[in-house]
């Protein structure tokens, strides 16, 4: 189910939740050609400030899209921006939960802004605010054939 532009209210909220598996990490090292060793090498990353692997953070808002696309407002929206804050690693092993949380409707520009937030295990390691398109309803057909 979609949401449309009129269905959709302050307050309204979905979320989703994925572990990190370490085939995800590696996929998405090589889709996005982002190879930093704090995410594929253990002993470079003991080093770091996070004491081991993390994931990438993008890896994990991009869990964000999957609700917009999926729940809220669902199948057909179009995402037009996002700010992001990353707040604490996400380990592989770890599950993510993103939620989006309706802010603001625009129904003359069909517009809607949307709280971000990914968790886990109830703490932020992601905040931020989008703005995306919800589907818009098919035109009903008019005329005769």
């Amino acid at each position: 189910m979609s949401y449309h532009i009129d269905q959709l209210e302050p307050g309204m909220s979905a979320s989703t939740s994925k572990t990190v598996t370490e085939a995800d990490i590696i996929l998405f090292a090589g889709i996005s050609t982002d190879v930093n060793p704090a995410h594929l090498d253990e002993e470079y990353a003991k080093g770091t400030m996070f004491g081991g692997r993390i994931a990438h953070g993008m890896l994990s808002a991009g869990f964000i899209s999957a609700v917009l696309a999926n729940k809220l407002p669902g199948p057909g929206t179009i995402y037009l921006s996002q700010t992001l804050k990353f707040k604490a690693p996400v380990r592989p092993g770890d599950t993510v939960t993103a939620t989006v949380t309706v802010k603001e409707v625009n129904t003359a520009k069909n517009r809607v802004t949307l709280d971000t937030v990914c968790t886990v295990a109830g703490k932020t390691v992601i905040e931020g605010e989008c703005m995306m398109m919800p589907p818009v309803r098919a035109a009903a057909p008019t005329g005769t054939a």
